[in-house]
Formats: C-alpha cells, sequence, structure tokens
C-alpha cells in the first residue's frame, strides 16, 4: 500500500485544490454563470431525479441540447416536462443490449457529444445480479457506464473538446477495489462495501480514460456532490445504517442538526456542472473533485465524521492510483465483453 501511495502521488501531480474560488456552499447557478452552452449537446444518465435533474436544468438553461436515458420513462418525461431542450430516451444501465440500443440511436444522429455526465446510480442495495450474474451496484455504476462510454466514444472523439464526468462518492474510502472478487462470489456480500467499491471503479475510470482519451481532447474527471438533502439514492438502504453512521435517531428521523449541514439539491449539482464546463480545468483531467474544486489527497491527514459533512472530503490514493487503474480497465473490457481502445 506504501508503494501504491507513492505511486499515486506523483502520478497525480495535479490532483491538488486550485483556489476555484468555489466553495461547499457554491451552487449549479453559481459555477455556470457566465458560460454559454448553446449548440452543445449533452447526456446526463440517471437526469430526472435529485442533483441529476438539477444538473440537466442547469444545462437546458445555459443553452444546451440535453438527452435524458432513462429506465423509467414515465418518471422520467413527468420530471422533465417545462425544461426546454430536453429529451427522454430509453436505457436500462444494468441491460447491455439496452446501452447498444441508445448509443447505437445516438450515433445514427450524426451528432458530437460535447459532454457524458454518468451521473445515474443504486445505492446500499441488498445482493442483486444482473443476467451476466455481476453484482447490481458495480453493473450499474460503472459497467454500464464503461459500456455507455466505449459505444459513444466515436461522437466523443468527434466533438473535439468533450468532457466526461462520472459522479462518485465519498463513498469510495469505504472500500477499494476487489479484482480478487468483484461480485463477491467467494465472501459475503456487504452491501457498503460494493458501493464503495463501485465509486473507487468510478474514480479509476476517470483516470485512465482521461491518459486514453487527452491525445483526443477528450478529458474526464469524477467527483463527490457532498452530502445532500432531499435525493432518492438512499431510499432502499436499511434505516440501521444510517443510525450506525450517527445521522439518525432510534425511529428513523435524521438529527435536525445534521440535516441542517446537508447540501441543498442545487449545492449538490454545482460539482458536476464545474466538471462539465469550467474553463479552470482546461487542460487538466483524471481528477477527482468536491465542492466545486480539485480535491485533496488523503494520507490519513483528514479526520472524517458521518454526522459533519463537511469532514467529508479527500480522494484515497489507491482510487487515482494509475496502476489500478488499469488493471481495472482491463477487467471491465473482460467483464462487458468490450474493446474499449479509445482511439
Amino acid at each position: 500500500m506504501e508503494h501504491s501511495t507513492i505511486t499515486s502521488v506523483q502520478s497525480n501531480a495535479y490532483q491538488q485544490p486550485i483556489a476555484s474560488g468555489f466553495d461547499a456552499f457554491s451552487t449549479a447557478a453559481d459555477v455556470i454563470r457566465g458560460i454559454d452552452l448553446t449548440g452543445k449537446t449533452i447526456i446526463v444518465t440517471g437526469g430526472y431525479a435529485g442533483i441529476g435533474l438539477e444538473t440537466v436544468k442547469t444545462f437546458a438553461e445555459a443553452g444546451a441540447q440535453v438527452i435524458v436515458p432513462a429506465r423509467d420513462l414515465a418518471k422520467a418525461a413527468r420530471n422533465v416536462t417545462g425544461i426546454s431542450n430536453t429529451t427522454v430516451e430509453s436505457l436500462d444501465l444494468m441491460d447491455p443490449a439496452s446501452i447498444d440500443n441508445f448509443a447505437r440511436k445516438f450515433l445514427e444522429s450524426g451528432r458530437s457529444l460535447d459532454i457524458l455526465v454518468n451521473n445515474a446510480g443504486i445505492m446500499w442495495v441488498p445482493l442483486q445480479r444482473d443476467a451476466r450474474g455481476y453484482e447490481s451496484q458495480l453493473s450499474t455504476n460503472h459497467l454500464g457506464h464503461f459500456q455507455l462510454t466505449a459505444r459513444l466514444w466515436p461522437a466523443l472523439k468527434q466533438a473535439g473538446n468533450a468532457r466526461i464526468v462520472s459522479v462518485s462518492s465519498f463513498g469510495h474510502h469505504i472500500a477499494p477495489f476487489d479484482f480478487e472478487d468483484p461480485n463477491s462470489e467467494h465472501r459475503e456480500y456487504e452491501t457498503l462495501a460494493g458501493y464503495g467499491q463501485s465509486k473507487t471503479a468510478n474514480n479509476l475510470f476517470a483516470v485512465e480514460l482521461d491518459r486514453r482519451g487527452k491525445a483526443f481532447g477528450v478529458r474526464a474527471f469524477s467527483l463527490h456532490p457532498g452530502s445532500v438533502n432531499g435525493t432518492d439514492l438512499g431510499r432502499v438502504a436499511p434505516m440501521a445504517l444510517f443510525q450506525q453512521m450517527g445521522t439518525h435517531d432510534a425511529h428513523g428521523n435524521i438529527f435536525p442538526e445534521v440535516a441542517r449541514k446537508l447540501k441543498s439539491i442545487p449545492q449538490g449539482a454545482a460539482t458536476t456542472v464545474w466538471c462539465a464546463t469550467s474553463p479552470q480545468l482546461g487542460g487538466l483531467g483524471g481528477l477527482y473533485c468536491e465542492n466545486a474544486e480539485v480535491a485533496e489527497i488523503d494520507n490519513g491527514n483528514i479526520g472524517h465524521r458521518y454526522d459533519e459533512p463537511l469532514t467529508l472530503r479527500g480522494v484515497k490514493p489507491y482510487s487515482i492510483d494509475p496502476d489500478n487503474a488499469r488493471r481495472l480497465w482491463t477487467l471491465s473490457e473482460q467483464m462487458t465483453g468490450i474493446t474499449f481502445e479509445a482511439n
């Protein structure tokens, strides 16, 4: 682990704050101010609820044409009603054929893709597997987006100056990627570890994707949106998990003092929008961001408390390690059956 940490620091020299001028309280409207997205085409997976919906609204209001791939078409259509320049398309990230169909339809339109936001995700679910036998959090949060990005690569390359943004989480601190048993076939399934592994995968994917893509003007980022109030991401999580973290009382109610410290949805969407559009990130990539800023590497020097959301910051070296990133890329190709050359 010590060797891995040294490699990470040396190979991620830009993984440090850049004095963006924004902070945990900045909103999506703050970071988009002065940026015109007219003529840009953007895809936001899961862009019909929570911070994904706020991200879509922000892009559309800045002039972009936004496509929202959705598993629940009725809910998506209902939630994006009234947002200009926005269309809903069918996509299930746990269904490889669905991903291919969505991507094929987009490529046939001949459009370039300026920004891809891999926002959709599931969290803390009971053990479920997709049709291939892959654990659902890994399948949805990483493998589905790996396949989607691979299939959309010609349109991203065509843009000449594209960005790919993966919505990760501080949850990557929970677990590194388990290369020996990624699908919990030989160990007891722990939903928190499964989630943490999938978020570590988001970070590693951005590192290797950026390394391969920058020659074509395609840059990649991952991010922690913050602890956000009002999303439905943890809707199926056992209450005992929240109580264990000290955020909820014995009756399942969030402590008021904790709720007051959570981000609003506009604040939660800020880092996604910043990573996707900010000129401050020009020439940079492969970075993990938080609070509309490049995150600090956490070498054990940052104290964390779940009842103090602002302390949940920093990026673990194992999740931005270039060797781990290359290893995950190869494994992802094997698991999806896709050769993603990014050339």
